[in-house]
Order: structure tokens, then C-alpha cells, then sequence
């Protein structure tokens, strides 16, 4: 397949009937265009006539993860592109908001018709559908002998990842964790396999409820499993970690367990990614720390350690108003909107040679992170899994099992590279929490905090029960920083708990007015 920026440039496609569209409402057809110049429009019909426009469309839903529509068509980085890491990162506690722009996020004051979060689940929904709709017409592409089925199987991998990356992010927003409930039967958001892109499928989408979380992780890992037997285990450099591969299914499967606490699960998986005892490798995909804590930053479109990242690049990126080079930039040309909170960067565990401090720019005002550089044309890649999360995963898994020794043998290979203060003679919660507090210091700026804090907050022992309290704005919070000197500001946005309605964000209005069986399942308090 060609390299996906270069086709964005070739064609123009529309993955649908005229009338119908791709949320999970289907209001606005101007959403799901993907912009691939200069051909006319092709209808969804004649999207899988060739070999050729069957690729397109494979990367159309790439396209549609990465560039998203938000209020009057912008893109804004919606739902991957740079937004799952602003969301994922204002929703907790380790960064700094300074100004308006995600206010709301940051201080939980967000409602059913709040912008960030309906644009998320939309836009999701968006990259769900386009999803299901390659995948069945693949399915008629390898029907009709325009591919083979080792080709379609492939493509429909891809989609298949992606609608699994989706509906995982949509579970950790807008539902209860997994363990919520003791059987996770609690209810979880809408799992769509099928396209809505008929009359008759439009009236059945408005009358679908919400599948329950064990269900929705169920269809996750069905599709993940599709992907690792059908995904190739690595593919040529323009594509390397921006296509789907066996690796970053396999990664991503870790990922999923973890949140099921499936401890065992998560160590299957992992193991298919690892091998040594003190310096890790993967036999599949060849994937390894750097040699440095900035490898992956200094180059983030390709490395050892990315599994896999989505493409921005100076023609198709999120715009100033959303591009992780400009509102976590504080170098020349950068918005400096979110800055590293002083919590995270005195907190004791976090050594302070330790180099990750290095990755960063200090201001007048604030700390910022340094690992989205490119604030002129926004071309950072936004990382989605990294070899790093797949050896914590692991760690904390093992620990959890018991199984001390190694735990801490993959901890210490994550930490080791950036400071000489290693763990040792760490056991059980003690170790596991090491392992937690480790994952903050990894993957600040990585929108993953509150993936963590929602796996963690039922259990309550790991990480705050409930949304965290935070370091409001001021004027200049540089006096608040001293690295790793365990003194804390004055976290004066107040811890909300586990039981309260805010946890998760509410099913958007345009949804709930469009499909009564979702209006009587909103999330409580809203």
C-alpha cells in the first residue's frame, strides 16, 4: 500500500449513500467526507470497484481516527489525531491546564452538550462506522475477485483494529470500568458491527442501547485476535508504525487485559512481545526501548520503540486549535496551553537526574513537555502504543501474579535508562505501586494518565479513588517546582470520588435526542 500521506493527496472519497451518515446519530453528512484530492466523490458503491479504491478506503478510516470533523467541519484532532491525548490528560492530574481551552476537562464541569466531549464520542462513532462499512465491502471486493482473501483479510484487520481501538476509548469515557461491577455486566456504550449506511439501518442504529462493558470488551478482543492472525508482523517504512501490524495488536490486547485485570492474560500477551531477562526485545516486529528516554521524541515517526502512532504531517494535521505541537509547545510558535504539573514532577518517585526531566522547556511560568516539537506545521506523530507500555503492562501484571523477580526486572529496564535509581527488593503492593507511580513519570504528556485512574479507581489502593484534585491556574507556578522534593502545591480543584456522576462524561444530547432507548440509558446525575 502506498504511503497513506501521499494517497490523502490523490483522491477525494465519501464512504457512503448520499443521505446517510456516520455517527452514531447520523446528523450531518459534511462529517464524513475524507479529503483525498482531486477525483469527484466517489459513493460507496463504486469505493470497492478496484483494488485500488478498496486501498483508499482502508485508509479513508485511518484518515477519519486522525482528522476527525469538530463544530462546522474543523478538525481539531478528533478522535486521535491529538485529542485522546489532551482529553486523556486533562481528565487527570499530572498536567497543568493554564488557560480556558479545556477548562471544562480539567475541572470536570462538562455536561451533555459540552464540545470536547460529544466531538469525542462522534467522531469515534465516525471512525467505527467507516469501520464496519470497509469491512463489508471487502468482504463483496473479495466476493466479486477484485482481491484475494489473504488481501481482504488483511484490510479487514485493519479496520477491525481500529474499530477496537475505538470502542476502547469510548468505554474508558463514557462507562464504569470493568471491574465496576463483579461481572462487568454494567452498561457500556453502543458495540456497532454493522454499517449504517441504509434507511432501514439508520432506524435500527436509532433504536439500539448500550451493550453492557463484558460485551464491549469481548467484541474488543474478538477484533484484536482478527487483527493479530491477519496483520503483517511489520511493513515498509512509510507505514512502519502508522499502519496496523500483528505487534501493535498484540500491544494493544496487553493494554485491554490490563483494564480487565485479566493479570494473566496480560502476561500472555505481553510474553508474545518478549524476550530476555534484563534487556528486553520483541521477537515480532522487532520493537525495543531506546537507547535514550528522548528516542522516541527525537524521531517520533519512526523508531524502535513506537508500535504504533497515527501520521501528521505539514498538509494534514490538527490545526492550532488542537495539534499537540502547539498546546503542549512552549518553544518558539507553540500555544503553551498545557504545561507538566508541579504533582507529578516533585513527587518523590520521580528521582530528579532522572533524564525524562530533560524532555522538557521552562518558562517563565511553567514546566512544559518537550516531546511534540514541531509547533510551525504541527507534524508530531501522536503515539498511541508505545514498548515501554507493553513491559509495564507486563510488570504490573506479574506483580499483581505474585511473580517479583521479573516484575521488577521489567520495571527496572523501562526506569534504568533514564536514572541510575532503580528499584530493588520491591514486593507486592509496594511493587506494584512502583510500577504505577512509574507509568506517571513514562507517559506524562501521553494522554494515558486517566486510562489509568479509571482502571484503578474502583480498586482505590493504587491511584486516587475517584478524579484526582489538581493545581489550578495562575499567573507563574514556576515557584511551585522543586523535582523530586515530595512538596506539594495546593491542589485547590477538589478531589471528586469514584461515585460521583462526573467519573464519566454523559452520552452527548445529539445522541439521547435522536435515539430514545439511549436517552432512557444516560448516564446517571446528567
Amino acid at each position: 500500500m502506498k504511503n497513506r500521506s501521499f494517497i490523502k493527496n490523490k483522491l477525494k472519497l465519501a464512504l457512503l449513500a448520499p443521505a446517510v451518515c456516520f455517527s452514531l446519530m447520523l446528523t450531518s453528512c459534511e462529517k464524513d467526507v475524507v479529503e483525498l484530492d482531486p477525483f469527484d466523490r466517489l459513493t460507496e458503491a463504486s469505493a470497492f470497484t478496484t483494488p485500488e479504491r478498496v486501498e483508499l478506503a482502508v485508509a479513508g478510516v485511518y484518515d477519519a481516527a486522525q482528522s476527525g470533523f469538530y463544530a462546522g467541519g474543523a478538525v481539531r484532532g478528533y478522535p486521535f489525531g491529538a485529542a485522546h491525548i489532551e482529553q486523556g490528560d486533562n481528565r487527570g492530574e499530572d498536567m497543568l491546564n493554564l488557560e480556558a481551552f479545556y477548562a471544562i476537562t480539567y475541572g470536570s464541569t462538562y455536561n451533555a452538550a459540552s464540545a470536547n466531549n460529544v466531538y469525542h464520542f462522534e467522531t469515534l462513532y465516525s471512525v467505527i462506522n467507516k469501520a464496519n462499512i470497509v469491512i463489508e465491502g471487502v468482504d463483496k471486493a473479495v466476493a466479486d475477485g477484485l482481491i484475494t482473501a489473504e488481501v481482504g483479510n488483511a484490510y479487514s484487520a485493519e479496520a477491525r483494529f481500529l474499530r477496537a481501538l475505538s470502542n476502547h476509548e469510548l468505554l474508558i469515557h463514557f462507562a464504569r470500568p470493568y471491574n465496576h461491577t463483579a461481572d462487568a455486566s454494567h452498561p457500556g456504550v453502543p458495540i456497532r458491527t454493522i454499517p449504517v449506511n441504509t434507511p432501514a439501518r439508520v432506524e435500527e442504529a436509532r433504536q439500539q442501547g448500550r451493550d453492557s462493558v463484558r460485551d464491549g470488551y469481548a467484541a474488543i478482543l474478538a477484533d484484536l485476535d482478527y487483527a493479530e492472525t491477519n496483520l503483517p508482523e511489520t511493513r515498509a517504512a512509510g507505514g512502519k508504525i502508522s499502519r496496523a501490524t500483528k505487534g501493535a495488536a498484540i500491544a494493544m490486547k496487553s493494554r485491554v487485559k490490563l483494564h480487565m485485570r485479566d493479570w494473566q492474560g496480560v502476561v500472555t500477551e505481553g510474553n508474545k512481545l518478549i524476550s530476555g531477562t534484563e534487556s528486553f526485545t520483541s521477537p515480532i516486529g522487532g520493537y525495543a526501548l531506546t537507547a535514550s528516554a528522548d528516542g522516541p521524541w527525537a524521531n517520533n515517526s519512526g523508531n524502535s520503540e513506537s508500535i504504533f502512532s497515527f501520521m501528521n504531517t505539514a498538509n494534514d494535521n490538527a490545526s492550532v486549535n488542537g495539534s499537540l505541537g502547539q498546546m503542549y509547545n512552549a518553544l518558539p510558535g507553540g500555544r503553551a496551553l498545557v504545561a507538566i504539573s508541579p504533582l507529578i514532577w516533585n513527587a518523590e518517585f520521580w528521582p530528579a537526574d532522572d533524564d525524562r526531566r530533560d524532555i522538557t522547556t521552562t518558562t517563565a511560568r511553567a514546566i512544559f513537555s518537550r516531546k511534540y516539537r514541531d509547533a510551525g506545521t504541527q507534524s508530531d506523530w501522536s503515539p498511541i502504543i508505545r514498548y515501554a507500555e507493553v513491559l509495564l503492562n507486563v510488570a504490573e501484571a506479574e506483580s499483581r501474579l505474585g511473580n517479583n523477580d521479573r516484575a521488577l526486572a521489567l520495571l527496572n529496564a523501562v526506569r534504568g535508562r533514564s536514572t541510575d535509581q532503580t528499584y530493588t527488593g520491591l514486593t507486592g503492593n509496594a511493587l506494584t505501586q512502583a510500577i504505577v507511580n512509574e507509568r506517571r513519570i513514562e507517559f506524562v504528556a501521553e494522554g494515558m494518565r486517566w486510562k489509568d485512574i479509571h482502571r484503578l479507581a474502583k480498586e482505590g489502593v493504587f491511584g486516587p479513588a475517584g478524579i484526582p484534585a489538581k493545581v489550578a491556574s495562575t499567573s507563574n507556578h514556576i515557584p511551585q517546582y522543586n523535582a523530586g522534593s515530595g512538596t506539594m502545591p495546593a491542589t485547590t480543584i477538589p478531589f471528586i470520588p469514584y461515585e460521583d456522576f462526573r467519573f464519566i462524561w454523559p452520552i452527548p444530547v445529539s445522541e439521547v435526542a435522536s435515539n430514545p432507548v439511549l436517552a432512557a440509558q444516560q448516564n446517571p446525575g446528567y
